[in-house]
C-alpha cells in the first residue's frame, strides 16, 4: 500500500520495507542491467527514424515500444535487492513482469519464486532473514499480512501508475461505491487492485472482462434479472457476498491499467448511459470513472496505430504470451494485417512457419504465413513490443528478419576514424550475428586504403574462425591489390559477450610494430 494512504484498519503492524536504491549500488545495477538487457540495433533504429533497408528488406519499429518506467524501476530494484542481500535469501512473488527472459535472469542470479497464492507450506518456509520482492504488479492485502506475519523484509517494486488505481478503489469502498473493474479477473494486478476495494473498507467489487460482460451488467441495472445466473456468469470475479441487487445501485468504475483505452471508455460510457435510464437526474450521484490506463501502454497503442497508417506486409508483437498490454497489441494489429504474437526470435523458424501464441485457441502454434516472404520481392515488416519485453529480445528478432530474408553482401557496420600521426590503440565494438562468409572491409575513398598488415608478418590462415560463432571468409584488401595475407589492422579479435545468435566482438591493433600508420589518411 502506498505509504500515504490510510492503513488497513484490521493491520496489526507496519510492513518491514526496505530501501535498496542506493547511489552506489544503483550504479552497479544499471551497468548490469544494461549488459542484459540493451540492443545497439534498436540504439540504430532510434537514430535512423526507426526504419532500416538492407536490400530488398525494410524493417520498421514503432516509434514507442518495449521497457516502460515502472517496468526498469522493477527489475533495477530486483537486481539491487541481490547485490545488497548477496548472502541471504531472496524471494519473488510470482514474476516480477511478464517476460520469460526477465523472470529467467533473476532465478539465475539465485532470486526464488513463491507463488501468488502460496500455500501455508510455502509460506512456513519464509523467516525473518528472507527478502520478499513484490512484482510491478502489487500483490494482494492479505498475501501481504501473510508475509509481514513471518517477519520478512520486503522490497516493493509495485508500479506508482498501479498504485494510483488502489487508492482510487479506496476512495470508491469509503464512499460506498462498487468498484467495477475492467480487467481479467486472474491478472496479478487485477486481483491486488480488487484487495484494495474489498479488504480495506469492507466495500465490494465486480470485474468485466468484455464488452459483453458489460451489456450484461447494463441490462441487469436497468430491468434486474436472475441474481443467480448473474453470480454463476461472474463466479470468480466478484467480493464475497457480493449481491447485484443491492451493489450495483452506486458503481466506480476502474480498470486493469494495460487495458484498450478506448474499450474501456466504452464500458464507462455504456455503464454511465444504464445508470442515467435507471436513476434519471440522480445518476451523477451514483455513477463515478476515472482513467486509470498506464500511461506507457497508451503511449504503445498510440504509436503502433500511428504505424499502422503505413503499408507493411506484416507484424510482428515481441513479448510475453502472459502479457496484458502485448496481447492488446496483437489485437489492434490483427484488425489490419497479418500480426504474429512471438515469445522471441527463436519463433521465426522461417517465414513460411512462424511459432506464435493464437489468441482465440489461447495457445502457441504453429502457422504457415504465406507467400509473403519470396526473397526476389521486396517486403516491409513491423516490429513492436509490450512495456516487459527487453530491448536485446527486439533486436534477436531484426536480426533474424534479415537473416532468413538472407541479405547477402551488405554492411552490417561501420566505422570511420580520423588517424592523428603516430602510433594509436584503435577500438571496434560491432554487434554481429552468428554466420559464416563475412568480410572483412577496408575503405576505398582514397588512394592509400589506409592501414594494413606488414608484409613480414604471418600470413593469416581464411576462414579465420571466431570462437566457433564467426567465420572470416576474406579481406577485402585482397580486391585492392595486396595479398591475401594482409589482415590490415584487424589483429586482435575477441569474443566479448556472446548472446543468443549474437555477438559483439573487440577489435584492435596489438602490435604497433606490425601497423603501417599514415597520418594523413582518413579511413575506415
Amino acid at each position: 500500500m502506498q505509504a500515504t494512504d490510510n492503513p488497513s484498519p484490521n493491520s496489526k503492524k507496519k510492513s518491514r520495507r526496505v530501501n535498496v536504491r542506493t547511489p552506489e549500488v544503483m550504479s552497479d545495477v544499471q551497468t548490469e542491467v544494461e549488459s542484459h538487457y540493451r540492443s545497439r540495433v534498436v540504439e540504430r533504429f532510434r537514430n535512423s527514424d526507426n526504419f532500416y533497408t538492407i536490400g530488398n528488406t525494410t524493417v520498421v519499429l514503432a516509434k514507442q515500444f518495449g521497457f516502460c518506467y515502472g517496468v526498469e524501476r522493477a527489475i533495477d530494484l530486483a537486481y539491487a535487492t541481490r547485490r545488497v542481500f548477496p548472502d541471504r535469501r531472496v524471494y519473488l512473488i510470482g514474476e516480477i513482469i511478464h517476460n520469460p527472459e526477465v523472470n529467467r535472469q533473476l532465478q539465475e542470479m539465485g532470486i526464488q519464486q513463491i507463488d501468488s497464492h502460496p500455500s501455508a507450506a510455502e509460506l512456513n518456509k519464509l523467516n525473518p532473514n528472507d527478502i520478499v520482492i513484490v512484482p510491478a504488479f502489487g500483490a494482494e492485502i492479505s498475501m501481504m499480512d501473510q508475509i509481514d506475519k513471518m517477519g520478512c523484509q520486503i522490497v516493493d517494486t509495485t508500479c506508482g501508475d498501479v498504485m494510483r488505481v488502489w487508492k482510487r478503489v479506496r476512495n470508491y469502498s469509503k464512499q460506498g461505491f462498487t468498484s467495477l473493474i475492467h480487467g481479467k479477473a486472474d491478472h496479478e494486478e487485477t486481483r491486488a487492485t480488487a484487495s484494495r476495494a474489498y479488504d480495506d473498507f469492507g466495500g465490494h467489487y465486480i470485474v468485466i472482462l468484455t464488452i459483453e460482460d458489460c451489456e450484461y451488467v447494463c441490462n441487469y441495472i436497468e430491468n434486474g434479472g436472475d441474481k443467480a445466473e448473474f453470480l454463476n456468469r461472474f463466479e470468480g470475479s466478484f467480493s464475497p457476498d457480493f449481491d447485484p441487487d443491492k451493489h450495483l445501485s452506486m458503481i466506480g468504475v476502474a480498470n486493469q491499467t494495460t487495458m484498450l483505452k478506448g474499450e474501456t471508455e466504452r464500458i464507462q460510457q455504456k455503464l454511465y448511459e444504464s445508470i442515467k435510464r435507471r436513476d434519471g437526474e440522480r445518476a451523477d450521484e451514483n455513477f463515478q470513472f476515472f482513467d486509470t490506463i498506464c500511461g506507457a501502454t497508451q503511449e504503445r497503442q498510440d504509436a503502433l496505430f500511428e504505424m499502422l497508417k503505413e503499408k507493411m506486409d506484416m507484424l510482428l508483437v515481441v513479448g510475453g504470451y502472459n502479457s496484458s498490454n502485448t496481447t492488446h497489441l496483437v489485437e489492434i494489429g490483427q484488425e489490419k494485417l497479418p500480426s504474429f504474437f512471438i515469445r522471441d526470435s527463436e519463433c521465426l523458424k522461417s517465414f513460411e512457419q512462424i511459432v506464435h501464441f493464437d489468441l482465440e485457441e489461447k495457445k502457441e502454434k504453429l502457422s504457415y504465413s504465406g507467400n509473403f516472404f519470396d526473397k526476389n520481392f521486396p517486403i516491409t515488416i513491423g516490429i513492436t513490443a509490450g512495456a516487459s519485453c527487453p530491448n536485446n529480445l527486439i533486436e534477436q528478432t531484426i536480426l533474424r528478419v534479415f537473416e532468413l530474408r538472407d541479405n547477402n553482401s551488405t554492411v552490417i557496420d561501420d566505422t570511420t576514424i580520423t588517424l592523428n600521426s603516430g602510433q594509436q590503440r584503435l577500438y571496434f565494438d560491432f554487434d554481429v550475428p552468428v554466420g559464416t562468409d563475412y568480410q572483412l572491409g577496408i575503405s576505398t575513398s582514397n588512394a592509400n586504403p589506409g592501414l594494413y598488415r606488414n608484409n613480414d608478418q604471418p600470413n593469416v590462415n581464411y576462414p579465420y574462425d571466431i570462437g566457433g560463432l564467426i567465420e572470416i571468409t576474406e579481406s577485402s584488401a585482397g580486391s585492392l591489390g595486396y595479398p591475401d595475407q594482409y589482415y590490415y589492422f584487424f589483429y586482435d579479435i575477441e569474443v566479448e559477450a556472446v548472446c543468443t545468435g549474437i555477438v559483439t566482438t573487440v577489435l584492435g591493433c596489438t602490435d604497433p610494430s606490425a601497423c603501417n600508420y599514415d597520418a594523413g589518411a582518413n579511413t575506415d
